[in-house]
């Protein structure tokens, strides 16, 4: 035990005691707990407990704020709770909201490679356009073929990684168990024919169909397995003896899943699935100009909350069984629609800073990338965010007026037109979703410039003679190191507006909070790095004069473990002004369904009359984001 153990042994007996514990982890300012019953946990005794900032009931996790020196902390109330016994954890939110936080968790690892492997089945087809029928001849295209198809044949070993790994189960057992549903004596129908004659397939008795072309490039299916899987699997842990369990668990599970799966779980997730389909189609069909209006205008909304997960598996799905979607036609016009209406901003402009964010996300908006232009530039000038919603809405019911459908996953942007290739080669309606993007980006730009936005130079940070008047005429820290720079780019936010209570109500310290335009942090000001937490999203450093800055990237980020985090420092490290410090993915962790909020705060606040933070509302790297002032 350390320093802390009366602190350790306090907090665990106040939160219910070992017994009331299910985990525990941590950040780099508090512990996280889950708690088998929260009502046990005595929350008023642990906010006035010293040495504990505050308690936080958020997200199903009971956090008690300690700050900095939480790791020492964390050390000693691991020796008092001792090895805790694994236990689930209840699920929380609506229905719905756990059904997207499903498919998201299951679906986005694998989108890379499925709109790689898309591309690569664009390519083909184009080749096959301008070379002919002798290139489909040809190994190269037998080759090209094997390269797109092969990850949408065995598109459920890939999820059966993922949804397994979802459901806190054996990854490789998932796809230990997908490999036998999309076995090739049953995706070529040669184990079907074989006892064709005998009455067909059977288990011990038990009459079982398989599709025409097996479970290949199925969905739905083997999510259901790997959920029933891996409850199972947790079962059989709990009965099976230590010495055996490494083998037998795995052997029991597959022996029960799989030939389920074939008997029951397949069957009925095949009919509940070609059911979801045909409402989709019959909607389409009820009137093709509705559907792409509706979706049209509502896929930047749907993408900003991470709805749009309930939509992407049917395009996946349909793709990956050869046939074609329009879902992805009446959505794809959002991100043309989103990019001419920053390059609106861009051109109109006369904010230099504005205009200098805008040109970046005009330019990444080509490619699908319209996380900086929404978040940085059109949701905050509202109008072109809606403007580019409405205009989306026309294109993607314009599109689908015109036949347009997706024929493989493929990139986002200019990138998803070889998509748009028929499975026969035929290039023209790429062309025309080409045309159809084109003109979204003019009209959008068009209908932006004209019917306006609030613009004006944006207001300088505050000068140090400001701060010092700020301040009522007390001392500056120093004329230099007392002006902290803002280590990123992005929308300046009051601290009180902070998504997270324990930086919202000050308990860790002054200072602001950045809404990322950029996912690069860099060092504010000369000084050492004196935590650098192991998942990466938060850093604290001490400046020279003394000044001690906590930079905690996103709210709960640190439950992705470092994912979409890159450090580029390390602790005790010293630094200059402007050094890299960190870089993180803006876009994967808001998929992932985490907001980006960077709460920036001075956590020894109390050794200094006080910290301003500047009136300007949007910050580059050069510019001052706090004042921190001398008693």
């Amino acid at each position: 035990m350390g320093k802390y153990e009366k602190l350790a042994n306090e907090i665990v007996k106040q939160v219910g005691g070992k017994e009331n514990v299910a985990s525990l982890t941590n950040c780099i300012t508090r512990l996280r707990f889950k708690l088998k019953d929260e009502s046990k946990a005595n929350t008023d005794v642990l906010k006035e407990t010293d040495g504990i900032v505050t308690v936080i009931q958020a997200g199903g996790q009971y956090q008690v704020v300690i700050g900095n020196h939480v790791p020492d902390v964390r050390s000693d109330v691991d020796a008092v709770l001792g090895v805790l016994e694994e236990t689930e954890a209840a699920p929380t939110g609506s229905l719905f909201n756990r059904f997207v936080e499903m498919v998201s968790g299951i679906f986005q690892p694998i989108l890379p490679a499925l709109a790689g492997a898309g591309m690569i089945k664009g390519l083909a087809a184009i080749f096959s356009f301008a070379l002919g029928a002798n290139f489909q001849a040809s190994p190269t295209y037998a080759v090209l073929n094997a390269m797109g198809d092969g990850l949408f044949m065995f598109l459920p070993i890939f999820i059966g990684y993922t949804a397994m790994k979802k459901f806190r189960g054996s990854p490789f057992l998932g796809m230990m168990i997908a490999t036998a549903i999309v076995y090739p004596g049953f995706l070529d129908g040669s184990i079907t024919a074989k006892f064709a004659e005998a009455g067909g397939l059977n288990f011990f008795g038990i009459p079982f169909s398989v599709p025409t072309a097996g479970y290949a490039s199925s969905v739905m299916p083997i999510i259901a397995i790997a959920a029933f899987a891996a409850f199972l699997e947790r079962q059989l842990k709990k009965i099976i003896p230590d010495m055996v369990k490494l083998f037998l668990v795995p052997f029991f599970t597959a022996l029960i899943v799989i030939p389920i799966g074939f008997l029951v779980v397949g069957p009925v997730m095949n009919i509940a699935a070609d059911l979801l389909g045909d409402g989709f189609i019959a909607l389409q069909g009820f009137s093709p100009l509705l559907f792409g209006l509706l979706l049209g205008f509502s896929w930047q909304i749907l993408v900003m909350f991470g709805l749009h997960w309930a939509l992407i598996p049917f395009a996946i799905m349909a793709t990956a069984q050869g046939e074609p979607t329009a879902i992805l036609a009446a959505a794809g016009t959002a991100s043309f629609a989103q990019t001419g209406a920053v390059g609106a901003v861009m051109l109109k402009t006369k904010d230099k800073r504005l205009r200098e964010l805008a040109i970046p996300a005009f330019i990444s908006g080509w490619f699908g990338v319209t996380e900086p232009a929404i978040y940085g530039i059109s949701l905050p000038k509202k109008r072109p965010f809606w403007v580019s919603c409405v205009v989306a809405s026309l294109a993607g019911g314009l599109s689908l007026v015109l036949g347009q459908q997706v024929y493989q996953m493929g990139g986002l942007g200019v990138f998803s037109f070889p998509g748009y290739i028929t499975y026969e080669g035929d290039i023209a309606p790429a062309i025309t979703f080409a045309l159809i993007a084109a003109a979204t980006v003019v009209v959008s730009l068009i209908a932006t410039w004209v019917i306006g936005f609030e613009d004006g130079n944006v207001e300088q940070a505050m000068s140090h003679e400001e701060a010092k008047q700020a301040a009522l005429g007390k001392q500056v820290v120093n004329t230099q190191d007392s002006l902290i720079s803002a280590p990123l780019e992005g929308e300046v936010i009051p601290l009180v507006e902070a998504a997270d209570p324990a930086f919202s109500s000050e308990a860790l310290g002054k200072g602001a909070v950045i809404e990322p335009s950029l996912g690069e942090v860099y060092a504010p000001f000369d000084g050492v790095i004196e935590t650098l937490f192991p998942s990466k999203h938060a850093i604290g450093l001490k400046s020279n004069q003394g000044v001690e800055l906590l930079i905690h990237v996103g709210i709960n980020t640190v439950e992705l473990d470092g994912k979409h985090f890159e450090a580029f420092v390390s602790q005790g490290q010293e630094v200059k002004k402007g050094d890299l410090l960190l870089k993180f993915d803006i876009d994967a962790i808001k998929e992932a369904g985490y907001n980006v909020q960077v709460p920036i705060v001075v956590t020894n606040t109390k050794t200094f009359g006080n910290v301003l933070p500047t009136d300007t509302k949007r910050v580059g790297r050069e510019d001052v984001l706090l004042t921190v002032i001398a008693e």
